[in-house]
């Protein structure tokens, strides 16, 4: 079996105030679920944590399971079950994103639906799966606001996150390595992330050298340490200062099984 290591820290909401986090990461025998539930679009629906929960807790029985089931099925049934279980309505849900690992003596699969990144980690350096069109979006300036967002979310044209509808899953991106070809595979909500695409901290395998020699949290306290010095966002905009961080490092070096 590999070394599998999880460090998370709850962010602040949009008011600036500490809450618990939204982020979770489930750990199975043979697979790792990470899931970043969104900040809800209105204070009258269940937060994104709420639900991020009850699908992390559905895909994991899923993966138990079904373990060589296709990962885009598993997703798409488990988006079906939370939604018909707590009546949730296209479009008028919470929401979150999906990353997910598995693996067997001979291959690693993963799958992310928005960004929460899967990086595999070989011989050849590091291998990011990542669904980049939130980020595309956000560049052209087009979820500015709540309106936006709302209107682009599970669209064509949009991006796709798990929510109510489980049509949804089916623009999920997968991959799929060799076991022999990696040494390590990392998963992160985007309260780590950050710390990589938008302000340049560091770069994926630096990422894994650090939370190998330092531990993972070290990782997290290097973006916060950058937030901290940008409190108001002149530096690198947000909507809050800290997001939720969640990191999961599955190191496959000196294991086997």
């Amino acid at each position: 079996m590999p070394t599998i290591k999880v460090a998370e820290q709850a962010g602040v909401g949009v008011d600036g105030k500490p809450r618990p986090t939204e982020d979770h990461v489930v750990v199975l025998d043979q697979a790792v679920v990470l899931l970043d539930g969104a900040t809800s679009p209105s204070p009258e629906l269940p937060s994104g944590g709420w639900y991020a929960g009850l699908l992390a807790e559905e895909l994991a029985g899923a993966l138990r399971a079904k373990p060589d089931g296709d990962l885009r099925l598993l997703l798409a049934d488990a988006i079906a079950t939370v939604a018909g279980t707590h009546d949730l309505r296209v479009a008028a849900s919470p929401s979150s994103t999906v990353a997910m690992l598995r693996w067997s003596s001979d291959h690693v699969d993963g799958l992310v639906l928005a960004d929460s990144p899967i990086v595999a980690f070989g011989p050849a350096g590091a291998d990011p799966l990542t669904d980049d069109r939130l980020a595309l979006l956000r560049g052209a300036g087009q979820l500015n606001t709540t309106a936006e967002v709302q209107a682009l979310r599970n669209q064509p044209e949009g991006f796709w996150v798990a929510e109510a509808d489980p049509a949804a899953a089916s623009y999920a991106l997968c991959r799929s390595w060799p076991r022999t070809a990696l040494d390590a595979v990392v998963l992160a909500s985007d309260g780590v992330s950050v710390g990589i695409d938008d302000y340049g901290l560091f770069d994926w395998p630096h990422v894994l050298t650090t939370a190998r020699e330092r531990g993972l949290l070290a990782v997290l306290e290097a973006v916060r340490e950058a937030e901290s010095s940008d409190p108001d966002g002149d530096r690198w905009p947000r909507p809050k200062r800290h997001d939720d961080q969640a990191l999961v490092l599955v190191d496959f070096t000196d294991h086997a099984g």
